[in-house]
């Protein structure tokens, strides 16, 4: 998938436990900050810019927070499995252990809703989401977001660091 193109292992964190919402944005916030050398300051307070006009959770378990910075020159992702789930006041009102963050440079705002929509679509398949809560590691977890090829009936994912196998 585009969006998760450059992703590395440093980009996923699974099974984060926070003590919510705002824990978890603010921990995510810290995690890209960091790697990306950007002010947590700022990707924090670009994150709860958007989420203040309403949640960033679309159902299913799965939140996109995001924003749009002055500050970067190319967009920058991760994903973070919380453990346990928590309120994000999703529509569906399933707590959220999937959270896609996207943080996107304001000047490229005209290809944001475009990729917004490709993740979407994405997460929209329940072997997907399947996938993403049975991985183990951060490289299956690579290996089902890049991957351009997966049908409804198969996930590529790795274990053991060669075979792929599919999750049913």
């Amino acid at each position: 998938m585009m969006i998760f193109g450059n992703l590395s292992e440093e980009d996923i964190t699974l099974d984060l436990a926070t003590k919510g919402k705002h824990s978890a944005l603010s921990k995510i916030a810290v995690k890209i900050a960091r790697r990306t050398g950007l002010d947590d300051r700022e990707v924090l307070r670009g994150i709860w810019r958007r989420e203040r006009l309403g949640s960033t959770a679309i159902g299913r378990g799965i939140a996109v927070p995001h924003a749009l910075l002055r500050s970067i020159s190319s967009p920058v992702a991760s994903f973070t499995r919380l453990a346990p789930p928590v309120d994000f006041n999703s529509p569906d009102l399933v707590p959220v252990d999937l959270v896609f963050t996207l943080l996107w440079p304001r000047s490229e705002a005209r290809t944001f809703l475009p990729a917004l929509s490709q993740l979407f679509r994405f997460v929209r398949a329940p072997l997907i989401r399947k996938g993403l809560r049975l991985a183990r590691s951060s490289e299956e977890v690579m290996a089902i977001l890049q991957s351009e090829a997966w049908s409804i009936n198969e996930i590529p994912t790795r274990t053991n660091g060669a075979r792929s196998v599919a999750v049913r």
